[in-house]
């Protein structure tokens, strides 16, 4: 067992030996004195020396996943003078971009068009585009390793676990070309891998899917990406752009569309939908498409994930016949190949320095340690044929703080993928490709900055000056870190918006492409106030765990008709906020002590009201409705509008946890 006495001695021996390293290479080969963090990084790309770590030569820097995050990472590091080795399990690099053939890239830019995802991410762009051809981007990122003098690439390599100090990653167990085991050592790691597979074993803690706003057990679905030949472009160009739909349209390379038509699809496996694809060409003349979203995947479980592609490979055939009869352009299409890897857009979810929130996207707001700019909507695809999925909100601009790449409990460890420590409902902007290279360019970078220092991540993490000097670094080789003022949300200013930006953390409401909450709109039925009531209580009983006697019991609503008045929303708030009386739950508690003899056995019961305004004026005594709103619940008899519902729900969620 491994006491914290021993961790702390093992972590500062640790660092003696990083600092000691760090000393030797300070200086660049011929005597040139390298700046902290390694200044021009062209300048930087002379053949450097790596490491002796227990005598055995050793990198400055592993990286773990040759996925676009990871070819960016590595050859951040590598042009900053780090001997820098990156590990892939597949036979190529690109991962989701190339094994996966996603090749139509969802783009960010700032309020006035521009590019926001700069630097490497840039230079693919300027060579491909954002709809490219696989083969070429498979040539394009292989290329560009190449050139790096300090670049290691290991394809066709497993990784089987992390090399471990204490608390502090020093390496990674791997196997070559099914060959034996062999250990890497370095002074820093950097996880790309989609999974955070790395982060995992080394002990950093995760939470899963939508596990952290409530939804256990749930994860957006997975795609196979699949690949068709006798394509009539121009006959899909032609039918796109004339269609009658805004939100449709094609060029020379990509097209999106026909999601009427693909609505009328009945999937053979049930557990299946197909939407309206995203389409990029290839240089052959085919076509690959984004479009089949396949449920119950669990992509950390192999057999689940292998079953996946099965089960997709067996409905494509079914695709293609219907789009042959119901999709222009496509009359003589032929199925060619899927792909060999899963678009798995959402497993783990990190836990690091920093957790990036929904209202840290859609208030666009500026972190002091940036490294760099996302603003692709969030997405949220659909975990279940039950439901669509959701929009949450289209930010402007939005910054990634260092601190979601540095995560809790392991050193000398970053994290660069869609698993980097966002919360689920903000993930679905943030894990897009651009962002992710930007991220794996941060990455590489902070890794070159901190072993020149000295430097732990953690404690580059906390250090304004460490960041600032990063920044800089980044801006020097290409990455757009412009300042900007947080432009303001309409909604941020409307009185109720306190409320609704504690039930969007919660995914309890949400504003669709045009940030519209529909705050002006009646509650069409009970289940608008039933179902989130519900889960607010859920979620403050499953959060309070911890606060042992005191934890909040758990309680649910059943409202009998549909028709919902502000009076029974004041009601049903009263009762929710009653459940979280303290000296209420302890006189519950000795109750059922005294009848059971310890047994906790029914629920408690909320308080009684006699009727809406005895239930309002006990929200206002509770702080859950404020004086200075009043004007906004004047009439207990009226319907009741989201606005009234999300401001006194999320101020009810806001008081059980704070008082």
């Amino acid at each position: 067992m491994i006491t914290d006495k021993k961790r702390r001695v093992d972590h500062v021996k640790i660092q003696i030996k990083a600092l000691l390293l760090a000393l030797l290479i300070l200086t660049a080969p011929g005597g040139s004195l390298i700046t902290a963090c390694g200044g021009e990084a062209v300048q930087a790309r002379t053949p450097v020396e790596g490491p002796v770590i227990d005598g055995a030569e050793a990198y400055h820097v592993i990286v773990a996943g040759g996925e676009p995050e990871g070819v960016a990472a590595a050859l951040a590091a590598a042009r900053n003078g780090m001997k820098t080795l990156l590990v892939e399990k597949g036979d190529a690099l690109g991962g989701l971009m190339t094994l996966g053939m996603l090749n139509f890239l969802d783009m960010n830019h700032g309020p006035k068009g521009e590019l926001l995802t700069r630097g490497i991410f840039e230079e693919f762009y300027n060579a491909l585009g954002n709809a490219f051809d696989v083969e070429e981007a498979k040539s394009w990122f292989l290329q560009k390793c190449q050139e790096e003098s300090n670049l290691t690439l290991y394809l066709n390599t497993e990784i089987l676990a992390p090399v471990m100090e204490g608390s502090q990653i020093t390496g990674l167990r791997v196997r070559r070309d099914n060959q034996e085991e062999e250990v890497l050592r370095s002074l820093a790691v950097i996880d790309a891998t989609v999974d955070a597979d790395v982060a995992a074993a080394a002990g950093v803690p995760y939470t899963v899917g939508g596990e952290d706003y409530g939804a256990y057990g749930t994860l957006q679905g997975v795609t196979l990406v699949f690949e068709l030949s006798g394509i009539d472009w121009q006959g899909i160009v032609r039918y796109l752009k004339n269609d009658g739909n805004s939100g449709t349209d094609a060029d020379a390379t990509a097209a999106w569309g026909y999601g009427a038509e693909a609505q009328k699809y009945q999937p053979v496996d049930a557990n299946m939908r197909f939407r309206g694809p995203n389409i990029a060409r290839q240089k052959n003349g085919n076509v690959l498409l984004n479009a089949l979203i396949i449920f119950g995947v669990d992509a950390l479980d192999p057999s689940s994930y292998a079953e996946g592609i099965a089960r997709g490979r067996q409905e494509i055939p079914h695709i293609v016949a219907f789009m042959r009869e119901n999709f222009p352009g496509f009359e003589n299409a032929a199925f060619v190949d899927a792909a060999p890897r899963l678009y798995v857009r959402e497993t783990r979810h990190i836990r690091g320095e920093y957790r990036l929130t929904i209202t840290d996207i859609l208030e666009n707001r500026d972190h002091w340690d940036k490294i760099g700019y996302g603003s692709y909507p969030v997405d949220v695809q659909p975990t279940g044929p039950d439901n669509f999925g959701n929009v949450i909100g289209v930010p402007d601009i939005y910054s990634i703080p260092f601190r979601c790449l540095t995560p809790l409990e392991v050193d000398g460890l970053l994290v660069a993928s869609r698993s980097a420590s966002y919360d689920s409902i903000p993930h679905g902007s943030a894990r897009v490709i651009p962002v992710g290279m930007v991220a794996g360019e941060a990455c590489g970078t902070a890794a070159a900055c901190a072993i020149r220092e000295g430097l732990s991540f953690r404690q580059m993490s906390a250090d304004e000056e460490a960041i600032r000097r990063l920044q800089e670094q980044l801006q020097k080789q290409g990455a757009y870190l412009a300042a900007y003022t947080p432009p303001r949300m309409a909604v941020m200013d409307h009185w109720a918006y306190p409320g609704v930006a504690v039930m969007r953390e919660m995914g309890l409401t949400e504003g669709g492409y045009n940030n519209d909450y529909r705050l002006e709109n009646e509650l069409p039925n009970r289940w608008a106030l039933q179902n989130k009531l519900n889960k607010l209580m859920r979620l403050a009983h499953e959060r309070s765990a911890g606060w042992g006697e005191e934890q909040i019991p758990l309680w649910e609503v059943s409202l009998p008709d549909d028709e919902i008045t502000l009076g029974e929303v004041f009601i049903a708030t009263a009762q929710g906020a009653s459940i979280g009386e303290k000296a209420r739950i302890s006189q519950w508690r000795a109750g059922v002590r005294e009848q059971t003899g310890g047994e906790q056995a029914g629920g408690m019961q909320p308080a009684s009201f006699s009727g809406e305004e005895e239930a309002k004026q006990y929200l206002l005594d509770r702080g859950i409705l404020l004086e200075q709103e009043l004007g906004h619940f004047s009439d207990a008899g009226e319907i009741a509008k989201y606005s009234q519902l999300l401001y006194l729900l999320g101020n009810l969620y806001t008081t059980l946890m704070n008082e």
